[in-house]
């Protein structure tokens, strides 16, 4: 799921129907039982197989998530069942990333390509440069990369000992392409990876059609240059109207970070977005939304 030709190709996460079982009865992770799972996303989940399949990604992002070094005891994945306010309400916050499964096709592909295309010869001239960002070089790694842009723009707390926190040390003075690079040869994340999807007796896919993208809250560019004892002009100095910050969307097989404009709640201006350029050009009902909130798990 790379526009990239990758080197390497990894077995999809949601690619196993037993694994679900086996995390839902060993890690309970979840707060609650599987029966209450499940995004809708103003539309009704038509089978029970895919219920099921929803149930899956979330089970096992949520094992990733903990295995690669979240502390659920101060921050946790919680399942969003709605995009409108009144759903989006039931969500503890403070909500520090959202992250999405989506279905690819043609036509999806070919507009994110015609944004790219525009980004590049338009900027983005609020976007902070120091958003944690990298490729995707992997063939069916976006779901483990859309965790990595999660916890790593987050801020949220991470054992010392994961490996999320070795990752971020290996590689924060590096480029998008060797932040790639890293992870292809480390085994941090491809022996969790490896061992999450190959669990179960089922056949696994070698490929998936879906793909997951990452939404988070950052600094505008001129709070961040404040903050590195830098000088802005009098008009962002005296700027009082705006947040100061831009909701930003990560995804590992596009050109970079997109802006996608001034951010005040991270959670419904998240949600807006995917209903206005995911949800509004797709018929499928093969979308799931988690948000990383910063609040402990009750386990």
């Amino acid at each position: 799921m790379s526009s990239e030709q990758p080197q390497m190709k990894w077995v999809p996460l949601e690619s196993n129907p037993e694994v679900c079982h086996e995390i839902c009865l060993q890690i309970q992770i979840l707060n609650g039982d599987a029966s209450r799972i499940g995004v809708q996303l103003g539309k009704n989940l038509a089978t029970n197989s895919l219920n099921d399949y929803l149930y899956r990604f979330i089970f096992l992002l949520l094992q990733w998530a903990k295995q690669a070094g979240l502390l659920t005891k101060q921050s946790h994945f919680e399942d969003v069942y709605g995009l409108d306010d009144e759903l989006l309400n039931m969500v503890p916050g403070p909500v520090k990333a959202v992250v999405l499964l989506f279905p690819t096709d043609d036509k999806s592909d070919a507009k994110r390509r015609a944004e790219d295309e525009r980004i590049q010869k338009e900027g983005q001239p609020k976007l902070d440069p120091t958003i944690f960002w990298m490729k995707q070089k992997i063939s069916n790694a976006c779901g483990t990369i859309g965790l990595i842009h999660a916890l790593a723009n987050s801020g949220v707390p991470l054992s010392p000992m994961g490996a999320m926190h070795k990752f971020l040390i290996q590689t924060q003075d590096k480029t998008p392409d060797e932040r790639a690079d890293i992870l292809a040869t480390t085994p941090l994340f491809a022996k969790v990876h490896s061992e999450l999807s190959q669990q179960g007796q089922s056949a696994v896919v070698a490929d998936s059609d879906l793909h997951f993208t990452c939404f988070v809250a950052a600094p505008e560019r001129d709070l961040r240059k404040v903050a590195d004892g830098e000088d802005i002009g009098p008009e962002a100095r005296n700027d009082t109207q705006s947040s100061g910050m831009r909701l930003v969307e990560l995804d590992g097989r596009r050109l970079g970070p997109i802006d996608h404009g001034e951010c005040r709640d991270l959670l419904k201006d998240a949600a807006n977005v995917i209903k206005q350029q995911y949800l509004g050009s797709s018929a499928s009902l093969q979308f799931s939304v988690m948000a990383l909130t910063e609040t402990p798990l009750d386990e």
